[in-house]
């Protein structure tokens, strides 16, 4: 199967149906069940994400729930669960997982109606097996899973929970800190990027495609994702529904060093870059994570004085986008606002997208440049550009 379906050049938005109707959908994917990161200390990520972005207590496993392996803090927000895990045990494969890459994303799970069929389906088609399907039980029902490897340490875990009414899965209880800041409006997870290896974009482009049914979105290539200095490139890719979109980036050459280089540099290879959240309220979710230490990219003042030449009518105020550093952008299908934190990391590497969608389905090309620019400046303060 080609992926490379369509390009920025030729790509109207008003195709997406067309587009997903070209996603084998062998696999329907239901949405995405949770994201797992594995973390130093899941006590005090867990601290960290409900204070800055509004995240709530939701389930715990650890010591005292019988777990000697592992300590998992589970969160949730709107329909985003994300899970903070830290290994116990210093011989462990999550240890060195955190050895090598430090915290970041370990597992994106998927939410499907037969976790057995979904791991039979992608492994014939080459699927790497991660986990074999199995059922897990408790007094609340029975959740089956299975699992297959993706780019780098990167794992799919499909989870089947039509049986299970429990607050997350077997062997997690409820929990409640008693520590609830407030939540700041996050509903959803948009999409989810992940980067590669210089010459492997068009490889993993191919292995949603042919491996998991998805189909090509949108591909940008080093002339849409450029600035004097650095450059990228990225193939969006869908399933069936649309629920589930993965940018595939690969750093492209430039004078200096790429995000995705300087990424796959201290992350020691392929992993999640950033998580797109959706929010109906941009402004208000943003004001109110900056006012609990989120540090959000520095968008030139310049960048307001033409935007809305090109994006025309809006119904937000430009000054207070101005003021908490918002962009904006249009497409056939009506227009979004879009955010990016700082790293939340030590290493630059994972970071946050806010993203708030009025009808647009693109990804903010209009917003590449300033964008990069504002990226390059942290480079260059890091040192690593």
């Amino acid at each position: 199967m080609n992926t490379d379906l369509t390009s920025v050049e030729n790509f109207s938005y008003t195709e997406n149906k067309k587009i997903f109707e070209l996603a084998k959908d062998f696999l329907p994917i239901l949405g995405t069940d949770y994201v797992e990161l594995y973390v130093g200390n899941a006590k005090q990520a867990a601290h960290y994400y409900k204070t800055a972005f509004g995240f709530e207590d939701l389930a715990y496993a650890g010591l005292e729930t019988g777990e000697r392996e592992f300590t998992s803090y589970v969160l949730q927000q709107g329909k985003i669960r994300l899970v903070l895990t830290t290994p116990l045990n210093p011989e462990s494969d999550a240890a060195e997982h955190l050895r090598i890459h430090g915290d970041g994303v370990k597992v994106i799970a998927l939410w499907v109606n037969d976790a057995h069929d979904a791991f039979e389906q992608t492994v014939k088609r080459g699927a790497k097996p991660f986990m074999e399907p199995k059922s897990i039980t408790d007094e609340n029902g029975t959740v089956r899973l299975s699992g297959i490897h993706t780019y780098g340490s990167t794992v799919h875990i499909f989870v089947e929970r039509n049986d299970y009414l429990g607050a997350f899965l077997p062997g997690y209880e409820g929990h409640d800190s008693g520590y609830c800041p407030g939540t700041k409006g996050l509903k959803y997870i948009d999409h989810m990027v992940g980067n590669v290896e210089m010459g492997t974009m068009n490889t993993w482009a191919d292995f949603y495609a042919n491996v998991m049914g998805f189909a090509n979105l949108v591909t940008f290539d080093d002339k849409d994702i450029s600035t004097e200095y650095t450059a990228l490139m990225s193939k969006v890719m869908t399933n069936g529904n649309g629920y589930i979109k993965f940018p595939i980036n690969e750093p492209a050459n430039g004078k200096k060093n790429s995000q995705v280089q300087e990424y796959l540099d201290f992350y020691k290879g392929p992993g999640c870059q950033h998580l797109a959240v959706a929010t109906d309220d941009i402004v208000l979710t943003v004001s109110e994570m900056k006012k609990s230490g989120v540090e959000f990219l520095h968008v030139p003042g310049t960048y307001y004085d033409t935007v809305l030449n090109r994006v025309g009518v809006i119904s937000e105020d430009l000054a207070e986008l101005k003021r908490w550093g918002i962009m904006v952008d249009r497409d056939e299908e009506g227009y979004l606002l879009q955010i990016f934190t700082k790293p939340v990391e030590d290493r630059p590497t994972l970071f946050f997208e806010i993203i708030q969608r009025k009808g647009a389905k693109s990804f903010g090309k209009g917003n590449f440049q300033a964008l990069f620019e504002s990226i390059e400046a942290e480079q260059a303060r890091r040192g690593t550009l």
